[in-house]
Formats: C-alpha cells, structure tokens, sequence
C-alpha cells in the first residue's frame, strides 16, 4: 500500500487507516484479529482508536493482538484522549485528565508510546493552552511521538496550530486533524480543510463512506440486517444520512461505479482518499471480507470527469466569507 506522510512532518503512514471503533463491543477477538492480520498482510500500517471504544476493550484488544500477531514495530497506533462518559460535562481535555487518560491508553496498549495523540475534541471548558500543553508533555516524555486534534472547527484548529508554531522547538506542531469527511459529509472544506493545507496539517477522514450509506447497501429503503442502521445503538449514528439529498449522491455514486466496473464502496473511498490534504482515510470494517473490499481501492484512481460529476452533485453550499466577495 503506498505510504503518504502525515501533514509536514516526516512520519509515513498508509493511505488508508483501519478504524477500531467498534472492537470489544461489536467486534470480538476473533473477528479483530482478522481485520488486523488483513489489514497488516495488505501493507496497512495507520490503525486509528481511541480510549472511550469499548470503554477501553478496543485498546486492549489491539495491545492483546500486537503481543503476538502483528509485530508493534510494523504499526502505526493513533489513539484519542479527552471524551468522558459523563452527560453534564462530554470533553474534558484538561491538562491532569488528558495524561492520566493516555497513560491508561499506554497500559492497554502494552506499549511505551503511540506514534499519534490526538485531543478528541475541543474543550470549551479548559483553556486552550492548557489542553496543547498535555501534548507537548506527552511527545517530550516520549509517550507520544506526534500529537493532533479530532472535531475541531476551522478556527479551532488555526488557533491550536498557530500557538504551538508560535514558539518552534519548544512546542509540538500539530501533525494532523482526524473528522468526518465523505461525499455525504463535505463540511471541512469551508474552513478546516484550507486552514489545515494552509499549516501543514494531515486531514484522517472518519467516515468516508458516510457511515456506510455510501457503499449503496440502504438504497431502496432497505435495511441489512447485519448493518449499522440496524443496530440498536449505531441506527442513529446512521439515520441523518438517509434522506433525500443522500439519496441522490448515492445514485450517482453507484452509476459511477457501473461505468468504472467497481463498486460504490471503491467509488466512494477513492473519491474522498485523493482529495486534497487528505492523507488516509480510516475504514472501520466489520469483518475481514469488508475490509479486503475496502483495500481492493488501492489500484483504483477515479478519472477526472467522475471526479467532478460527483463534486457537482455533493457540492455543499459555500457563500461568503468562504468566496471571494466579488464573485457573489
């Protein structure tokens, strides 16, 4: 699998990431290690997690596998700190939480470091220093080797990038910045997406395949059994994302694939991997057939006249101050 590097530092991971998001709740041991043997056997190095997965099952269960099936070396382990399981109060990226939460990732892990760190989300609460702070303790201890930021907005993200370029060697910059981001999902492109090219940041997709719709498996009013939207607890993760204006970038996306003799599956994930400051996209697969067809887009590059039709068809609407006043 071709390796990209991520943002403007030197750490090289492959192009498309494996999601663990549903290891040790939905996904057993078994069916993890598949996804993982797969995914390490098809070149795969990025496998992205996060504390809350599984209430801390999903880092175990991938410290449990390295011990003895992929070798830690071969990896490049992405985990998150700083969502908490408590309705008052959703992110605490406080300085004191944010160590003690990845030195409980370390321990799950097995591990003496991960290569990426990332803040779950932005904290309103903690002041935004404070938070940068836990990452730059974290790389200069060497419990991290590079630190990025998940869900944070266009200004969000340039502030946090500016402060840690502000003081250079002293602060860690910021590697990359993992959101949602599909053909059903094109929000970051208004402001985070250029603020992130702009610094240097790599954008990791969650999502490409807007939470499965894109693969085509909805179409119909049809429901898969064995899906996301047919699980109790996914099915509202999955619901936005079956409307009409889906409905319609869905179509498109599948007679693209007609024409191309692919799939929409290959179609969708092609499409959002080759964007611009994207560097890989992380696939969350439920077995290893799924993940096999996921990897399959690896030869696959969408010609420029497939890539546009969808541009047009997904196009969100950016008005000022996103365009150049003079053109509206």
């Amino acid at each position: 699998m071709e390796q990209r590097h991520l943002g403007r530092t030197g750490l090289r991971v492959s192009r498309i990431g494996l999601g663990t998001l549903t290891w040790g709740r939905d996904t057993d041991e078994h069916d993890a290690a598949e996804l993982l043997k797969t995914f390490w056997d098809a070149g795969g190095t990025l496998v992205d997690t996060a504390d809350v997965y599984g209430d801390g099952e999903a880092e175990y269960l991938l410290g449990q596998l390295m011990d003895g099936l992929v070798p830690r070396r071969d990896l490049v382990i992405s985990t998150k700190a700083g969502s908490v399981p408590d309705p008052d109060r959703r992110f605490d990226c406080s300085r004191g939480h944010l160590l003690s939460a990845l030195d409980a990732s370390l321990a799950r892990l097995g591990t003496d470091h991960v290569d990426v760190w990332h803040v779950h989300a932005y904290d309103p609460a903690t002041p935004l220093e404070e938070t940068l702070q836990a990452l730059d303790i974290a790389v200069a201890s060497g419990r991290a080797r590079y630190a990025g930021v998940s869900n944070f907005c266009g200004w969000q993200l340039a502030k946090a990038a500016a402060w840690q370029l502000a003081v250079p060697g002293a602060r860690t910059r910021l590697a990359s910045t993992q959101m949602e981001y599909s053909l059903l999902q094109r929000g970051v492109e208004r402001e985070v997406l250029p603020a992130a090219l702009d610094l240097g940041i790599g954008m990791l997709p969650s999502s490409p395949l807007g939470r499965g719709v894109l693969t085509g498996k909805y179409r119909g009013d049809a429901t898969p059994a064995d899906s996301r939207g047919a699980s109790e607890h996914l099915a509202p993760f999955v619901a936005p994302y079956l409307d009409d204006t889906a409905s319609r970038i869905v179509d498109a996306v599948t007679t693209a694939a007609d024409g191309l003799a692919v799939t929409a599956l290959q179609v969708a994930l092609a499409w959002v991997r080759d964007r611009p400051g994207v560097t890989a996209p992380i696939v969350g697969a439920r077995s290893a057939q799924q993940l096999t067809a996921a990897l399959s887009v690896e030869t696959l590059s969408l010609p420029d006249e497939i890539c546009r039709a969808l541009d047009d068809v997904s196009a969100p609407v950016h008005r000022y101050p996103d365009h150049d006043w003079s053109t509206l």
